[in-house]
């Protein structure tokens, strides 16, 4: 069989154009690669490097990529590193989501236009998963996800500490005065023992799942701990898989499909997955030509049970989960119980049912069995009404306590009414939160807006809303929440989020007000503010509350790019870029 031709030889190894093959191949020369290599017609393999001193979720890529560089080298493969724009969680301000769209275009931008043949896309904290795969169906050449893995368990005073969850707990702790700020630090800190990503199912973890429930990572690969040797061995299998990749022209094209995706939506429900997993698997089935509709995450999610016992839907932490068997086992069960569409290629060559053989758990308290779950209809449940077209309720996280005070009215189960109070953002929420003359009780719902992609901008993680101190003393420790931001992956908040249109566009949020009352309907999925016609109308007439203006360049085209969360996010003029890498760009002298 003839050897293909790499896009990389049009660079380097093109006779018709010899004078712009040396002048690419002369600079390269600087740090002692040699043109025999560039010119021998073997594969150049980018490794797309997410690991930085600002990016400590993903640092661990910087030792990760030497292996890599290895497999890719006994393979046959000539590696090159290059950087990804750095996205971390807990420090960008003002949001890390104006970032995945940033990130995706810089990497389309480096994966078109530079003499690379295939790609290993290192990942980890939440965005850098979604934004490397939309830039891999963007670009379709060969391409593989290496995920960094989760830090190791935390512990503190003989307990598991998860990365977010334990935050979330420790703050309604403060509030209630049972513990000072001193411990409240020392609680954060022992969540995060090690290198790699949140320990919990938080969107880190969830979003690396996804990569493995699609098929782009290699069996078994999300889980595994980054301190881990374990993490290192899939590192260089990884790097030697991308070259076969390459060879084979095997693109992310043929894998990322409408069935693909269905799949990961039902893993996303097994395993207590983010809420924020439903705008980036909507991001990244939208540019890879793939339509999901917004009612796909009822008819094929909502009913699939929760399986994984990991916080913050359960117990555990990111080890166990580990050496429970990973995604693969909770896949496993999905595919016993037929949940699955797994005759669909991998990046592993092989189908993914062919990948799930012989993968049952041996751990029943941390994966459950299909037959036995920890909750029954653990998927997202979509809402609508006059406050949205489209928001998401994560049901996993719905703890007895609130099933009891708000979900189990006798004659009215799973209906309830609370009088809102709203706030217009987070710096709003966090001035009033305590004002005594809100008057917020267990019948309140809280309400937060200008926090969606263009009001922010990005789309904040503002939605888990704790209640006010006097309430939280009283042993009140959740209320309901609503907004059109997100929020945490790690927290157990089961608000209603990422509603979409939002207000800063003129979406329902814009228009209710302080001591509306709003009914909340599980069983049919609708979501009303009680008000006339006429007071809506009247309401509209006054216009969006105002939302902080761009502070940056970025900031400003975000805004004037963006779409809704319940599309994704995305770039709207970038979603019709697809397959730009199997056509050459135009030389540049």
């Amino acid at each position: 069989m003839t050897k293909r031709r790499y896009r990389s030889q049009e660079w380097f190894d093109n006779p018709d154009f010899i004078d712009m093959t040396a002048l690419y191949l002369e600079r390269f020369m600087n740090y002692g690669i040699t043109p025999e290599e560039l010119r021998s017609g073997k594969p150049i393999i980018g490794i797309a490097q997410s690991g930085s001193d600002i990016s400590p979720c993903n640092r661990i890529h910087l030792e990760l990529a030497k292996r890599v560089r290895d497999g890719i080298r006994d393979a046959g493969g000539i590696p090159m590193e290059f950087p990804l724009h750095p996205i971390f969680e807990n420090c960008r301000r003002p949001t890390a989501a104006i970032d995945r769209n940033l990130a995706y275009m810089g990497l389309v931008e480096i994966l078109h236009g530079y003499p690379i043949d295939a790609v290993v896309l290192t990942t980890g904290c939440d965005k850098t998963t979604p934004a490397q795969l939309m830039a891999a169906s963007t670009v379709d050449i060969p391409a593989i996800v290496l995920s960094g893995g989760p830090m190791l368990d935390g512990w503190l005073d003989g307990e598991l500490v998860g990365s977010g969850t334990a935050i979330w707990k420790a703050r309604r702790q403060l509030a209630a005065e049972e513990i000072d700020n001193e411990k409240f630090l020392q609680i954060a800190t022992a969540s995060a023992p090690s290198s790699g990503h949140c320990n919990t199912m938080g969107t880190a973890s969830t979003m690396n799942a996804m990569a493995e429930a699609l098929g782009m990572s290699l069996t078994g690969c999300s889980a595994i701990p980054a301190p881990y040797r374990e993490r290192g061995q899939m590192a260089y299998a990884t790097g030697r898989r991308i070259v076969e990749l390459c060879e084979q022209d095997i693109r992310p094209s043929s894998i990322l499909t409408r069935e693909a995706f269905l799949d990961a939506i039902v893993v996303n429900a097994a395993i207590g997955g983010s809420t924020n997993a439903q705008q980036h698997i909507v991001a990244m089935a939208r540019h890879a030509g793939v339509e999901l509709r917004s009612e796909d995450w009822m008819e094929y999610g909502h009913d699939v049970p929760l399986l994984l016992n990991m916080q913050p839907s359960g117990k555990y932490l990111g080890e166990r989960f580990h050496r429970a068997g990973g995604v693969p086992a909770v896949m496993w069960e999905l595919e016993q119980a037929g949940k699955l569409r797994s005759n669909r290629p991998t990046v592993t060559g092989q189908t993914m049912a062919e990948n799930l053989k012989g993968r049952e758990t041996v751990d029943r308290e941390m994966i459950w069995p299909f037959s036995a779950p920890l909750k029954e209809q653990a998927g997202f449940m979509v809402l609508k009404g006059n406050l949205f077209n489209f928001a998401i309720m994560k049901t996993s996280v719905i703890s007895e306590e609130f099933r009891q005070r708000y979900l189990s009215r006798p004659g009215h189960e799973n209906v309830f009414e609370c009088r809102a109070i709203v706030f217009d953002g987070s710096g709003d929420y966090h001035d009033r939160i305590n004002d005594p003359s809100l008057n917020i009780d267990e019948n309140c719902i809280l309400v937060i807006r200008g926090s969606g992609p263009i009001g922010w901008p990005g789309s904040a993680e503002v939605v888990n809303m704790q209640p006010p101190d006097a309430l939280i003393k009283r042993g009140i420790n959740a209320l309901p929440t609503l907004g059109d931001g997100r929020q945490s992956g790690t927290s157990a908040s089961p608000s209603i989020l990422n509603a979409s249109p939002e207000s800063a566009v003129g979406g329902g949020l814009a228009y209710i007000r302080t001591g509306d009352t709003i009914r909340i309907d599980l069983n049919t999925g609708s979501c009303n503010m009680v008000v006339s016609d006429e007071e809506l109308a009247k309401r509209k007439a006054e216009g969006i509350p105002a939302f902080p203006a761009s502070q940056t360049p970025w900031q400003e085209l975000y805004r004037s790019t963006v779409g809704q969360m319940e599309f994704g996010a995305c770039m709207e003029l970038a979603v019709e870029y697809r397959g730009v890498g199997h056509n050459i760009p135009r030389h540049n002298h």
